[in-house]
């Protein structure tokens, strides 16, 4: 038996496609089966599974499992819930050896994936292209693998409550927090969790509905937003937390309903973390404001600007030690006394702590914050196979003259060029035929000029900003 799957459903980060066009049954056996394979090759023998809320996903489930049984793997099956759920069966249990989460993340309802983990560290990019050459060629193990379940949800929330430790339970009797799951796979957990936290929690949307229908789960959206904002504005509460469809990504708003980007929680984070770890490195990617590397480093961190994508995140992490990252996006990651994997509940577990400890409040410090402007994620399409090349020859000729005022100009994702203006950013994404353009300044007509290089740039090389697709 071969598999060849879909030419879109391997992709950097993970595997992605939709249901019943480019992603089925068969796509899930084969993943199961060059899986498996690869993990008995690297000596280990057992695997958990789980699930988001989608449709299609309990489907997917029953056919991955068949596939990694069949090339001799055992599998522990933790049934529907946020991915970081998956991450922490991976991570906790000694006898686990790989995971993967059945999830379409926060593409719409008819798409469907998996994000995986191999012996604690993140499977992507090459890894991903592996699992497609040895399905093509059938270069699979046969075995008969033992199938268990494992309820982990209880042992889960008890782990997202030790990101309180430390904490005066009665200094927080009075905090009023909204949090929205958007009928996402992060509902069930979240209700066992707001019960065991101290203060009062208003809940939304917690009942999982893979059609989500009140509102797209993808909380870096600020329309998305909108049903939080009007119930920490209706009940007067402190702050509002938002979940994507799997849990990984978190969206805030402060008691004022203003929205705390991905960067700026980072700066609430980083703060707190780097009073008792001083010179600890702090990573984010290169999407993230200016105003947050400058904020590490005056709390006595090191920033350090790497690569967008949450698995390059997680390997940048591991080389460097470093105990705290983020993402624009919202995947917050937290090595300190947790395990360095993205986990929205977690992040907003640590929010509450943070706010605590810094002993002010969310709406303080977020309204501490320099008022940067910023144009939001501008994406437009480009061939694909015109993307990277763009950006070579835009590093390319600001290399050779970065022109008047260019004051640094970073090719570590993409082009960044910072100016006496701000900073601009051009980079291909990796998972669809995009640029992605992103700028920031002080003033209006400092965003203008930005602009307007970005413009020059793409101009040069033959292409134009079109209108902005979505993810």
């Amino acid at each position: 038996m071969k598999h060849q799957f879909d030419s879109t459903v391997l992709r950097e980060y993970d595997i992605r496609g939709i249901i019943g066009e480019t992603l089925g049954p068969d796509d899930a056996r084969a993943i199961g089966r060059s899986f498996a394979t690869l993990l008995r090759r690297a000596g280990g023998s057992k695997v958990a599974v789980g699930y988001d809320g989608r449709v299609s996903s309990p489907m997917l489930e029953h056919a991955l499992v068949e596939g990694l049984t069949a090339s001799g793997c055992d599998v522990v099956r933790v049934g529907m819930g946020p991915t970081p759920m998956l991450y922490y069966a991976e991570a906790s249990a000694e006898d686990v050896h790989g995971g993967i989460q059945i999830t379409g993340s926060h593409n719409p309802a008819n798409y469907n994936g998996f994000k995986m983990v191999f012996q604690g560290r993140p499977f992507f990019g090459e890894d991903i292209q592996t699992i497609g050459t040895m399905s093509a060629a059938g270069d699979w193990s046969d075995g008969t693998g033992d199938v268990e379940s494992r309820d982990i949800l209880g042992e889960y929330v008890e782990r997202l409550l030790e990101g309180l430790a430390g904490i005066d339970a009665d200094a927080l009797v009075s905090l009023r927090v909204g949090w929205d799951a958007g009928n996402g796979a992060a509902g069930p957990a979240l209700e066992a969790l707001a019960a065991r936290l101290p203060g009062e929690h208003h809940l939304l949307y917690t009942e999982v509905d893979g059609n989500f229908p009140n509102h797209h789960p993808d909380p870096t959206v600020e329309a998305n937003l909108a049903d939080l904002k009007a119930l920490v504005a209706d009940k007067q509460l402190d702050f509002g937390v938002a979940f994507d469809g799997d849990g990984d990504r978190i969206g805030a708003i402060d008691g004022e309903g203003r929205v705390i980007w991905g960067d700026q929680l980072l700066m609430i984070y980083a703060e707190d973390l780097l009073r008792t770890r001083k010179d600890a490195t702090i990573i984010a990617d290169v999407k993230a404001s200016r105003a947050l590397f400058d904020h590490v480093s005056a709390c006595g961190g090191k920033p350090l600007m790497w690569k967008t994508g949450h698995s390059l995140i997680k390997s940048k992490m591991k080389e460097t030690g470093s105990p705290l990252a983020g993402e624009m996006s919202g995947h917050v990651f937290f090595a300190d006394t947790y395990y360095g994997f993205d986990d929205a509940l977690y992040a907003g577990v640590r929010l509450i702590a943070a706010s605590a400890r810094l002993g002010k409040s969310v709406t303080q410090l977020r309204g501490d914050m320099p008022d940067m402007l910023n144009t939001p994620e501008m994406r437009f399409q480009v061939d694909e196979s015109r993307k990277f090349a763009a950006i070579d020859e835009v590093s390319a000729r600001l290399a050779d003259n970065p022109g008047p005022g260019v004051e640094d100009v970073n090719a570590t994702d993409g082009v960044r060029v910072t100016t006496a203006d701000g900073w601009w950013l051009l980079r291909a994404s990796n998972t669809q035929d995009v640029l992605v353009a992103r700028a920031e300044s002080d003033t209006k007509d400092g965003l203008d000029r930005l602009m307007a290089q970005i413009d020059e740039q793409l101009a040069l090389s033959g292409l134009e900003r079109g209108e902005s697709v979505g993810h």
